[in-house]
């Protein structure tokens, strides 16, 4: 790495299509992410950060070490965190909170029997989807007792999954939560001037936070969930890995449990065993 390079040279270097090829081969491999040559500049602004922190001045030298041992042991994780894009909000796609409510969960309690729900939250990026699972659940619990949950939430990126587990948000991100779910469920910071809040401690404490690739998540012939969201995540895939882990994330949801993805998103074309019960909305049959 060069220790003398003129800070200025991160934002004057570019990335050549040679080195965009060798790391678009890599991440499509790797992490079955697309990154098509449109994406180029995207992924050089994005990477300007990781060359600033490594005292990188070019993107060949940058490609180097992402292939050398070291770089592949610890930069690849870095590397990552920035390519992921991450967005989400509290309660977003509100149709799929609305079912859980008034379908997916009485079914699975009433008819499954099932007093222990475990839920899974596949791509939760900086946490929003898991604890509005975790209010939803919540609020079901409170009106159907002997029942209890605990939600596994994973990503590929280990910035969002601190952020996720460090359950701090603009507090502009709940305004448009009921005052009623708000109070709840949120702590306001002390510091006005901050306009933050944090999800208190009994809610994020049935949210566990991992990561995971889901390429190459440990799948197994036992399954464990009830319900799995996985919602904005597979557009970012080819067709070929969309299905393999659709197939894969199908291992894991137990008979008549339902899965939930993204509003672009479909498993149009793909052989699952998954019954359509209403648009991103499918049952495990």
């Amino acid at each position: 790495m060069n220790n003398q390079g003129n800070p200025i040279s991160y934002f004057q270097t570019k990335l050549s299509s040679k080195d965009f090829e060798k790391l678009s081969r890599f991440i499509m491999s790797e992490y079955g992410i697309k990154m098509p040559p449109e994406n180029k500049i995207m992924l050089q602004s994005r990477l300007q950060k990781r060359l600033k922190a490594l005292n990188i001045s070019t993107f060949n030298e940058y490609v180097d070490y992402v292939f050398s041992p070291l770089g592949q042991s610890e930069e690849v994780i870095h590397m990552m965190d920035v390519v992921s894009t991450n967005k989400t909000d509290f309660f977003r796609e509100p149709v799929h909170f609305d079912f859980l409510l008034t379908d997916a969960l009485p079914e699975i309690i009433n008819i499954k029997n099932i007093r222990n729900l475990k839920v899974w939250s596949a791509g939760c990026s900086s946490g929003e989807e898991p604890y509005t699972l975790a209010i939803v659940l919540s609020e079901f619990k409170e009106h159907n007792p002997g029942i209890d949950f605990s939600i596994d939430a994973t990503d590929i990126s280990t910035r969002m999954l601190t952020v996720a587990a460090n359950a701090v948000y603009q507090e502009a991100k709940t305004a448009d939560l009921p005052m009623t779910i708000k109070h709840k469920y949120f702590l306001r910071s002390k510091n006005r001037d901050e306009k933050k809040v944090r999800v208190k401690s009994e809610l994020r404490s049935k949210v566990k936070f991992y990561r995971k690739n889901l390429l190459y998540v440990p799948y197994c012939n036992n399954p464990e969930f009830d319900i799995i969201f996985c919602r904005n995540v597979l557009i970012y895939f080819d067709r070929n890995n969309q299905y393999s882990i659709l197939q894969k994330l199908c291992m894991h949801i137990k008979s008549g449990g339902y899965l939930f993805l993204g509003h672009s998103e479909s498993i149009t074309g793909f052989e699952l065993p998954l019954q359509h019960i209403k648009p991103t909305i499918f049952q495990k049959l």
